[in-house]
C-alpha cells in the first residue's frame, strides 16, 4: 500500500512538473484566461475547471493505455504528438482568439459561423463542452520536456505498478491543478471586486478581450515554434 501511495504521489508530482514546463505553461495561461472570464459566476468557473481537468485526464489515459498495450512504439507516438498536435493547436488558438476579439465574423448559413452561431457561442462562453475539449487538446500538446516526463517517467511507473488508468488520471489532475486553482482564485477575486465597484460589464468586456489576445499570442507562439521553426522541417 505504501508503495502504491508513493507511486501515486510521484505521478501527481510529475503532472505538476509538466504543468510548469515551458510549453504546457503557455497553454495553461491560455486555459486560465479562458476559464476565469465568467466573473459573475465564480462557481461556474470552478465547474468548468473540473471539466477541463476531466478532458486532460481522458487524453492522458487514452495515450498511456495505448502505449502500455504496445499498439504503437513510444518514440513514434511521442514524435507524432509533438509534431502534428502542436501544429494544429496554434491555428486553433488564433481562430478562437479572433472570435473572442470579434475580429473574425464569418457568416456561413447552417455551419454556425455567423453571429450567434455555435462557433461564436463556444468561443464567447467557453461552455461545458468547450472546457473538456480544450483540456483534451492541450493535454496532447507534448513538448520535449513534457514528453520526457510522460513517456520516460510516468509510463514506466505505471507499468511497474500495473495501475495505468489510475496513474495517468492522477498525472492529469496534477497537470490541471495550477489551471483549476488560479482560474478559481481569479474568478472569485474578480467577482468580489465587481460586486464592490459595480462594474461587472466593463470587467467582463476586458476579460474577454484579454483572453482573446492571450489566445492569439500563444497561438502565434505555437505556430512559430512548431510550423515555421527550422527544427520542424
Amino acid at each position: 500500500m505504501d508503495g502504491l501511495l508513493l507511486a501515486l504521489g510521484s505521478a501527481l508530482w510529475l503532472g505538476i512538473l509538466t504543468s510548469i514546463s515551458p510549453c504546457p505553461l503557455a497553454t495553461n495561461i491560455a486555459a486560465i484566461s479562458f476559464l476565469s472570464r465568467h466573473i459573475e459566476k465564480p462557481w461556474s468557473t470552478f465547474a468548468l475547471g473540473l471539466l477541463y481537468t476531466g478532458g486532460r485526464i481522458l487524453s492522458y489515459v487514452a495515450v498511456g493505455l495505448v502505449v502500455m498495450v504496445s499498439l504503437v512504439s513510444i518514440p513514434a507516438l511521442s514524435f507524432g504528438l509533438q509534431t502534428w498536435v502542436n501544429r494544429l493547436i496554434g491555428p486553433l488558438l488564433v481562430i478562437i482568439g479572433l472570435f473572442l476579439l470579434n475580429v473574425l465574423k464569418l457568416h456561413i448559413p447552417g455551419l454556425g459561423f455567423g453571429p450567434g452561431g455555435c462557433i461564436e457561442r463556444l468561443a464567447n462562453r467557453g461552455g461545458y463542452l468547450g472546457a473538456p475539449l480544450l483540456g483534451a487538446a492541450f493535454a496532447l500538446s507534448f513538448c520535449p520536456v513534457s514528453a520526457a516526463l510522460f513517456f520516460g517517467s510516468l509510463v514506466p511507473l505505471a507499468l511497474a505498478n500495473q495501475s495505468g488508468t489510475v496513474m495517468f488520471s492522477v498525472y492529469g489532475v496534477g497537470t490541471a491543478l495550477p489551471v483549476l486553482g488560479f482560474a478559481t482564485v481569479l474568478a472569485f477575486a474578480s467577482h468580489r471586486l465587481t460586486k464592490a465597484l459595480e462594474v461587472t460589464a466593463t470587467v467582463e468586456y476586458w476579460a474577454k478581450a484579454v483572453t482573446g489576445v492571450v489566445f492569439v499570442v500563444i497561438g502565434l507562439y505555437y505556430i512559430c515554434m512548431y510550423t515555421f521553426s527550422p527544427a520542424t522541417f
